[in-house]
């Protein structure tokens, strides 16, 4: 197994007792079997490493999503890998520390984003639909921590229909035009 990888499954071991503001580096590189230098040759701290593996968890969905599948698509998906992982994600999203989940759920929904309008349009996304997604994406990011600290009770769908539905009207018929809504 990769030691990032090793790391990782070692904080989601030491999450299950502690929280992630509470965990040490001393305790993930104890419990993963590995040095300090090791750790820090992957990360910059703990919440690098929580960032890292958030990364690989949604990496798929934004690439399925970029290969022509639905925004809809990409968020179920998104949604089940947080099921799936959602021990890992509740610690992860409590925090609000500098290196954040929420801060860098953020950037990278909102990169995907500006990339995929520059891909299919040939331009850059103009200012005010850079703001309107700035609003979408924080918006999206507090609802899908809502549903996850609140036990999951929607259906992935459910919850994916909502996002988009709360869509500002200029995203929509610009996600419409590109083809991916």
């Amino acid at each position: 197994m990769d030691i990032k990888y090793k790391l990782a499954e070692a904080m989601k071991a030491c999450m299950r007792t502690t929280s992630v503001e509470n965990i040490t580096v001393k305790q993930i590189v104890e419990t993963a079997g590995c040095s300090r230098q090791s750790f820090y040759r992957n990360f910059i701290d703990k919440y690098d490493l929580v960032n890292w593996y958030f990364d690989r968890l949604l990496e798929q969905s934004f690439k399925e999503m970029g290969k022509g599948e639905t925004i809809r698509e990409g968020l179920i998906k998104k949604f089940q890998y947080i099921k799936q992982e959602k021990l890992f994600f509740s610690a992860g999203f409590k925090g609000d520390n500098q290196n954040n989940l929420k801060e860098h759920d953020f950037i990278m929904i909102y990169e995907f984003y500006c990339a995929i309008i520059r891909e299919k349009t040939g331009t850059p996304p103009d200012t005010k639909t850079r703001k309107l997604l700035e609003m979408y994406c924080w918006s999206s990011i507090y609802m899908t921590v809502q549903w996850l600290m609140k036990g999951m009770k929607e259906p992935e769908e459910a919850l994916a229909d909502l996002m988009i539905d709360a869509m500002p009207p200029k995203l929509h018929e610009l996600f419409k035009e590109i083809h991916i809504l």
